[in-house]
């Protein structure tokens, strides 16, 4: 553990009046949106929240999908999915689809006014008759009910998500269209027994994306990392409140 904290100490922070531009991913965006100071601590003075384990099956899913929906991509086809759902729109090939679903490259834009450089990661990218660009992501999970919308609060993030790469290709100067959507793929677990497989239910829910939030949120972030005191916990954020309390006790 506390090598993973020398090595966030020394990777990713900010430095005040730096001519080089500080790449900024869309996950530490939804970061500061969660908390100012959890996203302080954590791109200003190295200290990052503890790490939580990696999905390995949602990242298996992930690839899978990738695979599946390359083979209708190559061909210039709709998936099935697709047609089920009477969307009127293909997976479309694209020279740097490759770099945009790198974790590391992604799609990125340089903000000039904070020089922020702005990353992330896409899925999936369709075209739909209007040669407007379509956003697609994948999500994984095993719940009892249907998935059939995305009407929790805790995914609110999903809908942050997809609006920062609809702004990041828009700012790259691609027709974009506000539908994107989610291919939702829910574990079963009513199964007699395993067999040594998992099967899913796969829906694909639209949602209408708002990314005017985009651009006040990147100054805001601006102006919080150059700030010299470190901003008020969020009253709901759980790492700030297991701070408070260790102090307390």
């Amino acid at each position: 553990m506390s090598q993973y904290y020398n090595a966030q100490r020394t990777r990713g922070i900010y430095t005040p009046g730096s001519k080089e531009p500080f790449k900024l991913s869309r996950s530490k965006i939804d970061l500061f949106l969660q908390c100012p100071r959890c996203f302080y601590l954590d791109r200003k003075l190295g200290v990052g929240r503890p790490p939580g384990f990696p999905f390995a099956l949602n990242s298996a899913v992930d690839a899978l999908l990738k695979k599946e929906f390359d083979v209708y991509r190559v061909n210039g086809e709709k998936h099935p999915l697709i047609e089920k759902y009477g969307v009127d729109a293909r997976p479309i090939p694209h020279k740097d689809l490759d770099q945009w679903r790198h974790n590391f490259t992604g799609i990125q834009y340089l903000h000039e006014p904070t020089n922020l450089l702005i990353f992330g990661a896409i899925d999936d990218l369709w075209q739909n008759p209007q040669n407007e660009f379509i956003v697609v992501d994948y999500k994984s999970t095993s719940k009892a009910e249907e998935i059939t919308e995305l009407n929790k609060e805790w995914q609110d993030g999903y809908k942050r998500q997809m609006e920062v790469y609809q702004w990041l290709l828009r700012h790259n100067g691609y027709k974009v269209s506000d539908t994107g959507y989610f291919v939702y793929c829910n574990g079963k677990a009513d199964r007699k027994a395993f067999d040594g497989k998992l099967d899913f239910d796969v829906t694909l829910i639209p949602y209408t994306g708002h990314d005017s939030w985009v651009e006040k949120t990147i100054l805001d972030i601006h102006q919080c990392l150059n700030g010299e005191a470190i901003p008020k916990a969020k009253p709901d954020c759980d790492y700030c409140a297991y701070v408070q309390a260790v102090k307390e006790k």
